[in-house]
């Protein structure tokens, strides 16, 4: 099928792109600079588009089997301004409301939306268990993640399925997180962010593109899904597991006055979280390649281990 991909040059976008592609789907991949983008799998078509409107492109979603909508300016990139604030969030919405817009112009509308969000609509937690029936949170990311998903809602009034991506902190060797996560451990400083007792809603890149294709491909998989591992840990746990599988000592604290010195309001990102299970993901048959963060750290690290062994 044809499927059209915002925000595929990111991080889980290029790997969600191989995967459909070696699968024999069309993939059209929309950015604002098709010349400049380099790193998209050999196959994927790139199409111009501004980010806000369906001009120059919103005829290709006619006939679309499926849209997949990621786009969306980065979270952890920086200290949150009033400006990047606005920006983080007018990305997200400007970005639904157009593909909202090429859906309502075409005569054979694609059979389904895939919308993006995250763990983040939940708020800052405690220990309470997290599902898709938690209610939303209060504070910035909660509002940005609740208007993202508000975005491409009214897509299932013409007859667009239209699950919804609530991601955890995605692990991954090309970028995102963990790199920066592993970064102090290789220097022998790693340890807990703050309390360390913050709850880290993980998933295995590789489960949270198989997710992606499941839900793509499960005609009764609508609404909010939590895409994140069934076994999250706390910070200080996450810590101890990284510690151990690179032989490396997890005792060096970050106070969370220290990172928020640093980041400001976006060290809630680090020192906040969320005790979030993928209730209704498994409910529906998926299977976590990946279910327990020792299997996932070991995945992600053993080809480093490899190279540094036969270097």
């Amino acid at each position: 099928m044809r499927i059209i991909i915002t925000g595929g040059s990111g991080l889980i976008g290029r790997q969600l792109c191989s995967r459909l592609v070696s699968d024999k789907h069309e993939v059209i991949v929309l950015s604002r600079n098709p010349t400049k983008v380099q790193e998209v799998p050999d196959g994927v078509r790139l199409a111009q588009w501004d980010g806000k409107s369906a001009a120059g492109w919103g005829e290709l979603a006619d006939g679309a089997g499926a849209i997949i909508n990621l786009a969306g300016e980065g979270i952890a990139d920086g200290r949150w301004s009033s400006e990047r604030k606005q920006r983080i969030r007018e990305s997200r919405i400007h970005a639904g409301l157009a593909v909202v817009d090429a859906i309502k112009q075409a005569t054979n509308k694609p059979g389904v939306l895939l919308q993006a969000s995250a763990v983040g609509y939940y708020g800052p937690s405690q220990d309470a268990v997290i599902t898709e029936e938690s209610p939303m949170g209060h504070d910035f990311l909660a509002k940005v993640c609740h208007d993202w998903e508000a975005s491409t809602t009214v897509v299932a009034k013409m007859g667009v399925r239209r699950p919804v991506l609530r991601t955890g902190v995605v692990l991954s060797k090309e970028g995102g997180a963990f790199p920066k996560m592993a970064m102090p451990f290789k220097l022998f400083a790693g340890g807990p962010i703050g309390s360390g007792k913050q709850w880290l809603p993980w998933i295995h890149i590789e489960d949270e593109v198989r997710a992606i294709q499941f839900l793509l491909e499960q005609e009764n998989a609508t609404g909010p899904f939590n895409l994140s591992a069934p076994t999250p840990v706390t910070n200080k746990e996450f810590g101890n597991t990284l510690g151990q599988v690179m032989s490396r000592p997890a005792l060096m604290p970050t106070p969370a006055f220290a990172m928020k010195a640093i980041f400001g309001e976006m060290s809630t990102v680090l020192l906040d979280g969320q005790r979030a299970i993928p209730q209704r993901l498994e409910a529906l048959g998926f299977t976590f390649k990946f279910p327990t963060l020792e299997a996932a750290l070991n995945d992600l690290t053993k080809i480093e281990a490899d190279l540094s062994v036969n270097a």
